[in-house]
């Protein structure tokens, strides 16, 4: 019969294994096992650290690389687009890198009549109605509706009316109607704008980033190649984004074998190197009148000529 003195010898004799294996297995480590074990754990610990040395070697050299960028603009860029008037056109992914695109511009001697950041509910199908009548009433005498296109596309006919208020035109615009346009979409939230905005503006540059990623991406999407086209209608037009992302404007550009020949694009303008390239390209687009695509998924970096 199994008693309790059974039990105890039993749980004894288990524990006693137990210490008998400890005790073989951990001489046995102690062998060549042991060192064989230890050294696959010094490589392992050697290779992780050169690999994380490499990796910060690589993002000191892409600082640098940012650095040299900033460093060589002044002389890559002086002068070239003095007395020259740009618009800057900002989607809403493109707030990051803005200010460092407008600064190339400026470095090359651009005179920026305004920066018009687009929010997203200007691109939000959802609004369509509401922003078509506000685009109606927002119509003044030297800011016209007439002869833009009237259809259901309200973020069609809202950028064309834009792009009339804001590009140069044989018809001067009034500052009064163009403070006019440009508070009635601020109001209500469509779109926000610089301190100092005035019209005339010779070729435009759109900033972008990452596309939408919501349900109504694919619209929102098509939408900013809407805005990009009305501004193209009469006047250069740059688009400096990236190439991230699907129905990104860069590659929406690209892909479209009609926009492609008059739009030029950047697709790194993220970067110090993309802010300066995105310079050089309007450089060449209004000095030239060439258009051309450049960044990392283009043939070249920058415009033939600045390189």
């Amino acid at each position: 019969m199994i008693n309790f003195r059974y039990h105890v010898v039993s749980l004894t004799a288990v524990f006693l294994a137990l210490a008998i294996g400890l005790v073989v297995g951990t001489a046995a480590l102690n062998g060549p096992a042991a060192d064989l074990l230890k050294d696959r754990v010094d490589a392992l610990s050697k290779d992780n650290s050169n690999y994380r040395a490499q990796a910060n070697q690589y993002r000191e050299e892409l600082n640098r690389s940012e650095e040299f960028a900033a460093e060589v603009a002044p002389a890559l860029l002086a002068g070239k687009l003095a007395g020259r008037k740009i618009l800057v056109v900002v989607l809403p992914s493109g707030k990051d890198h803005a200010e460092g695109v407008t600064s190339m511009l400026k470095i090359a001697g651009a005179t920026i009549t305004g920066q018009v950041t687009v929010q997203d509910k200007f691109l939000d199908p959802a609004n369509n109605v509401e922003l078509l009548e506000l685009t109606e009433k927002a119509s003044r005498p030297t800011v016209p509706i007439d002869g833009l296109p009237l259809n259901l596309n309200a973020v069609e006919t809202a950028s064309a009316l834009l792009a009339r208020a804001l590009l140069v035109k044989t018809d001067p615009v009034a500052e009064q109607d163009l403070t006019a346009v440009l508070s009635a979409y601020t109001t209500l939230g469509y779109l926000g704008v610089s301190e100092e905005m005035v019209p005339g503006a010779e070729a435009t540059v759109v900033v972008s980033g990452l596309p939408p990623v919501d349900r109504e991406a694919g619209k929102k999407n098509q939408n900013a190649v809407t805005v990009t086209t009305q501004f193209v209608e009469n006047r250069p037009v740059v688009v400096a984004g990236n190439r991230i992302g699907e129905g990104n404007l860069v590659a929406e550009v690209r892909n479209d074998p009609t926009l492609v020949t008059k739009v030029s694009t950047v697709d790194n303008a993220s970067t110090a190197q993309g802010q300066l390239a995105t310079a050089l390209t309007v450089v060449e687009r209004l000095a030239a009148g060439k258009v051309g695509q450049y960044g990392l998924d283009a043939a070249s970096r920058v415009p033939k000529a600045a390189s």
